[in-house]
């Protein structure tokens, strides 16, 4: 611990020398969220207070520029203040200040509620070393925002992971893991989620907590994509801070706010609309009879669309399995290790399809042109 230029408080010191079993730490890593962090305070006292445990509240003002330290503060949050510039570190930082052996990761633009909470603690005190929920925008976003989310919630829910939005976990389980993975600029909380399996159950919530969608409303829908392709087909960009500024460390959250009303970006965002709406209802396609879309109608076509587009999407899962195989390598328990054998198992499956589809389908565009 401690990269990234830490300047560890007394604070810091106090908490990691008196953890108290009784006591539910809310972690919040915060830069510049003045504008989120009055709501994301209020629902966590108001459901602290509903579940009738006590509880305390960090806010980890990260370099901010902005009043988040204020508000924090005038929201009854104890605040460490921070140099890092990094999530991983940020969100560590917190976890050593915090007095509590149960731990609540919260991000600042991010809801939750008394249900939310007395699900993590149940899920707690009946073994698990940790777990989160799913998240849902709770203000606006592109059109193509809440599929390219249920998407990625599928995808999570299957694997048995969630983001970083909101997770949780024991004091116990934090430290044997290590603390999130400061090597990392992003990605660190699924990184950590596969860690804490390692160290017992890992329950993702039913219930989705609501986060902002600004980060849809900042980044073009191509330009989103894009990242989230190059990290998973080139994971080692997530070491380097420039790689995923533009996407998650950006200082001007005004600039969040500020719709891109260029017609590029519009259209280019009515493209990924279209690109999402045939992924999400792609494998629907299964189930309705090929008597009914015949080669050469407008169904047919559109099948066939969706189809080449779909195998095509499919080769990331190569990636997925390979990190899946790496996973497995550093897994203790057997029940996660036969979760990981069958995540694998399908991983490949599909994606040696995708490949076989996506061959022949070039194959025959390149025999029509020559």
């Amino acid at each position: 611990m401690g990269s990234g230029g830490e300047k560890t408080s007394k604070t810091e010191a106090v908490g990691a020398a008196r953890p108290t079993s009784s006591l539910i730490s809310f972690i919040l890593p915060a830069h510049n969220e003045d504008a989120y962090l009055r709501k994301t305070l209020t629902a966590i006292h108001t459901a602290a207070g509903a579940v009738g445990e006590s509880y305390e509240v960090i806010v980890v003002d990260d370099a901010s520029t902005d009043a988040t330290a204020h508000v924090a503060r005038e929201h009854g949050a104890t605040v460490v203040s921070v140099q890092h510039r990094q999530i991983a570190a940020t969100r560590n930082s917190g976890a050593r200040a915090a007095k509590g052996e149960r731990l609540f990761f919260v991000d600042a633009d991010t809801t939750v509620d008394a249900r939310i909470v007395a699900g993590a603690l149940r899920a707690m005190e009946r073994g698990a070393a940790g777990g989160g929920a799913t998240a849902k925008f709770n203000d606006a976003a592109p059109l193509y925002g809440p599929l390219l989310l249920l998407w990625i919630n599928v995808f999570l829910r299957i694997a048995g992971m969630t983001g970083g939005a909101f997770m949780f976990c024991t004091r116990r389980a934090f430290e044997a893991t290590g603390g999130f993975d400061e090597r990392l600029f992003g990605a660190e909380d699924a990184a950590m989620c596969w860690a804490l399996k390692r160290e017992g159950p890992f329950v993702v919530l039913w219930r989705r907590v609501g986060t902002s969608g600004r980060r849809a409303r900042g980044t073009s829908g191509p330009a989103m994509i894009a990242a989230l392709f190059r990290m998973a087909f080139f994971p080692k960009v997530l070491r380097r801070r420039a790689a995923v500024q533009g996407v998650w460390y950006e200082s001007d959250r005004s600039a969040d706010e500020r719709a891109k009303h260029s017609w590029l970006v519009a259209a280019s965002n009515v493209v990924l609309l279209l690109a999402m709406i045939a992924l999400v209802s792609g494998p629907l396609w299964m189930f309705v009879p090929w008597s009914l879309t015949p080669s050469g109608s407008l169904w047919g076509e559109l099948r066939y669309g969706i189809a080449i587009f779909s195998c095509h999407i499919a080769l990331v899962l190569w990636p997925c399995a390979y990190f899946l195989i790496r996973i497995l390598l550093r897994q203790k328990r057997m029940i996660e290790r036969v979760k990981l054998i069958v995540l694998i198992a399908l991983c490949l499956w599909f994606a040696l399809g995708g490949t076989r589809e996506a061959f022949y389908f070039w194959r025959g565009v390149v025999s029509e042109r020559f």
